[in-house]
């Protein structure tokens, strides 16, 4: 078994770390199989419908993002530094919290769903799919909150092999039930927000089980108490991946308005498509960023210096060879993914495949700029981390697709992903530099 405090040559973190890479891109690929069955199953409007109100459903979740990641770095960190109880109690605490706080957000989401969708835009048959899907979703939410943070506590605790099982029987349910409830039973789009919000139930509370009952791993929930510093440092290493994800939400309900003016529900649709693709390719990056956090914080916590420069420079060299690969894919399967998706509509399947043309070269650059934010969590600075993850996602998406649409067209919105991702890379650089001589990496 492959221990954090070993030391890792590229096969050993590759090893480590697939399990989490794999869990992330399977996670993503479940969401890619939910689209495909609303788009050629129901139709054009509950598909964009579905994209259009999938941005709001995911800044609700974002809880458990921080939790997983900024709870992950403190605990590793506590571990390296030989305090296994106080990382116990540090773990159980943020899972009760997270179960609290997701059950109050689901309730409030739920009331307040109609007037946000209409407030962003969504009006008629949009509008009613864009509550009836939310609002099921929504049902499953506390449980979506903790499957995200248990995929970084499973890292943590040494089981990423375990994380990996509950993402892959999670996925199956979702795919199965997508195909009973949406291709055989004729419930559309409910039949599709069910399979979703049951397959996240699966993924939330199979490992809330594990950690419950006595395990070989790490950790385990139990008695605790409410430690304040420890809540507010997990929120503050893990306000980089809660802004990430918000402002991502936040950008592409700002794509979606742009794309209603420019191109209509045809606009929402493309978009769409292009967002499941990104989805999992992303989900490589965020996996691996995932995988190497826990190693990242018990080498900082055990001060051991050496170490942390080898995982910088063996992830750059990694993440270097995936962005090229990535591009090279996108580009090989810009047509089939819109033919998949789209291929019914001989003008939305044109405007699709333009779209993945452009937006292809944004994975050049979006792994360094999310691996280098993971790594500043990692180090348990989550001020640095959440500015590079705020420039990346709200500044220079939101500065990209106002100006570059009005230079380009609808070409300027794929465009600006491009961009953005560029700069994050410029800025990442820049601040791994300054604090070279801090961390010692």
């Amino acid at each position: 078994m492959i221990k954090l405090s070993d030391h890792f040559t590229y096969r050993k973190l590759i090893r480590f770390t697939l399990p989490s890479v794999i869990m992330m891109v399977f996670t993503s690929i479940y969401g890619v199989v939910d689209g495909f069955f609303v788009s050629n199953f129901v139709g054009k409007t509950a598909f964009a419908s579905v994209n259009f109100i999938f941005p709001f459903l995911m800044i609700l979740g974002t809880l458990g993002f921080m939790f997983g990641t900024g709870g992950s770095a403190l605990v590793s960190r506590t571990l390296g530094e030989h305090k296994p109880e106080k990382a116990n109690r540090i773990f159980s605490m943020l899972v009760y919290i997270s179960i609290i706080l997701g059950s109050i957000i689901a309730l409030a989401g739920i009331i307040f769903l109609r007037p946000i969708a209409a407030l962003l835009g969504a009006e008629g048959q949009l509008l009613e799919d864009c509550v009836i899907y939310g609002r099921i979703i929504l049902l499953a939410l506390p449980a979506f909150i903790l499957q995200m943070e248990f995929q970084s506590f499973f890292v943590t605790a040494e089981k990423p092999q375990l994380g990996l099982f509950v993402t892959v029987a999670s996925g199956v349910t979702n795919m199965v039930l997508d195909v009973l409830l949406v291709g055989v039973f004729p419930l559309g789009l409910v039949g599709a927000a069910l399979a979703t919000a049951l397959s996240q139930v699966v993924g939330g509370f199979i490992p809330l089980l594990y950690f419950a009952s006595k395990n070989s791993g790490l950790l385990r929930l139990g008695k605790t108490s409410f430690d304040s510093s420890a809540l507010i440092k997990t929120c503050t290493n893990g306000l980089s991946e809660f802004m990430s994800n918000i402002s991502m939400s936040l950008v592409s309900m700002l794509y979606n308005i742009q794309l209603l003016n420019l191109a209509g529900e045809n606009g929402i649709a493309a978009y769409g498509t292009l967002m499941y693709v990104n989805f999992v390719f992303l989900a490589m990056f965020i996996g691996y960023s995932i995988g190497t956090a826990p190693i990242i914080g018990y080498h900082y916590g055990a001060q051991n210096h050496a170490e942390l420069k080898g995982m910088l420079k063996k992830s750059s060299v990694i993440i270097s060879v995936l962005s090229v690969s990535m591009l090279i894919l996108a580009l090989l399967l810009g047509e089939p993914f819109s033919k998949m998706f789209v291929g019914y509509d001989a003008e939305l399947f044109e405007l699709t495949k333009r779209g993945f043309l452009i937006f292809s070269f944004s994975f050049l650059f979006a792994g360094f700029a999310i691996f280098s934010s993971g790594f500043f969590t990692a180090l348990n600075d989550g001020l640095t981390s959440a500015v590079i993850s705020f420039l990346r996602t709200l500044v220079f998406q939101v500065a990209a697709v106002l100006i570059l649409p009005a230079i380009w067209g609808i070409d300027g919105i794929w465009a600006s992903v491009v961009a953005a991702e560029f700069m994050a890379v410029v800025v990442s650089l820049i601040f791994l530099k300054v604090k070279q001589k801090t961390y010692k990496y």
